[in-house]
């Protein structure tokens, strides 16, 4: 388990370092492989995460042991429950550019990432948008619970991206790409970008087999 602890706290710098959250923001986990779930604590920052001093929870949420876990276990134990064998962790970032993007209106919620690269697709389908919760709030769990697994990245409005993966490195890259995704879209909103049509849309989706449902 050493190895899994150490590489979790490595991302969790890699990310603080990038800008992609700051503070005590943010959260991680990653499924052990007796099924319980090693998550980061409440009040830590990615920035200087002690392998040693890291939560264990079981996947119905209850602390086994470490310090107090992430006050955002509900979210994080949906998307283990209803995404089952294609989640091995899961990220909850408070990155810049996609919040900010989640503040203005949205064309649609249940494709909220309009298509301009295809590298956003391949790493993430289609960017469920869900409506604003207090942090911590159990509700948030019950939302990503209706979507019945459809979705492995989440944006939750005015709070942050929310990225499942097969394993924690899936789940880093993939929440590395929303951001960069959510940031060149600030960079030509108004501009009339020529993005990706249905037709390149629908290429790529039978090319590498993306979940679009």
């Amino acid at each position: 388990m050493a190895d899994v602890r150490e590489q979790l706290c490595k991302l969790a710098e890699r990310m603080y370092r990038q800008g992609l959250t700051h503070g005590t923001t943010g959260n991680i986990s990653l499924r052990l492989e007796n099924g319980d779930l090693l998550v980061t604590p409440s009040g830590a920052s990615f920035a200087d995460l002690d392998p040693s001093k890291l939560s264990i929870i079981d996947t119905r949420g209850r602390h086994l042991s470490g310090p107090k876990p992430t006050k955002e276990v509900p979210l994080h134990c949906a998307l283990y429950d209803t995404r089952a064998s294609k989640t091995g962790a899961v990220v909850h970032l408070h990155s810049c550019h996609a919040t900010a993007l989640s503040l203005l209106p949205a064309e649609d919620p249940n494709n909220w990432l309009e298509p301009l690269t295809p590298y956003a697709l391949m790493k993430l389908g289609k960017v469920q948008l869900l409506p604003y919760f207090l942090p911590g709030d159990p509700a948030i769990g019950a939302a990503i619970r209706g979507l019945a697994g459809k979705r492995s990245a989440l944006m939750l409005a005015n709070h942050g991206p929310v990225v499942a993966g097969q394993d924690l490195e899936a789940a880093v890259y993939a929440a590395e790409e929303l951001e960069a995704a959510a940031k060149l879209s600030l960079m030509v909103r108004g501009l009339n970008p020529i993005g990706l049509n249905a037709k390149q849309v629908n290429e790529l989706i039978q090319h590498y087999d993306i979940d679009w449902d």
